[in-house]
């Protein structure tokens, strides 16, 4: 179980990536968004997972310009969080976001019982001829 400092921690390093992301201006950053971030124990090494509105090659070019500014990504951490090392940061894609649509689709796709099919199972379980 990780501790209440590395807990707290990488809730702040969540917020000043997504911060620092916000800021960065390549173009083939269009929609990004810091999903989460996992920290290790020992607070050294840091995963960035993110969400990327688009195909998958908007995806790809997005994921390839945030590994091309990690240098400069750790450098703000190392400025804006105060920590012996600032963490190595690593870059993921987190399709969570699409998952979780495609089980609604499936979901909603499920037909629905008719309201009176309920009703005449619950008639036929009381006795007749009262």
């Amino acid at each position: 179980m990780a501790s209440h400092r590395v807990s707290r921690v990488r809730e702040q390093l969540q917020r000043e990536l997504s911060a620092i992301v916000a800021t960065l201006r390549d173009p083939r950053l269009g929609f990004v968004t810091v999903m989460d971030v996992e920290l290790s124990n020992d607070l050294h090494y840091a995963t960035m997972f993110v969400s990327v509105l688009g195909d998958e090659e908007a995806q790809r070019e997005a994921i390839e310009a945030l590994e091309s500014a990690l240098g400069f990504i750790r450098r703000e951490i190392a400025h804006r969080i105060h920590l012996r090392q600032a963490p190595e940061i690593a870059v993921r894609y987190d399709n969570t976001s699409e998952r979780a649509a495609r089980v609604s689709a499936l979901i909603n796709q499920i037909p629905r019982p008719a309201q009176d099919v309920g009703e005449s199972v619950a008639e036929e379980g009381e006795p007749q001829g009262s």
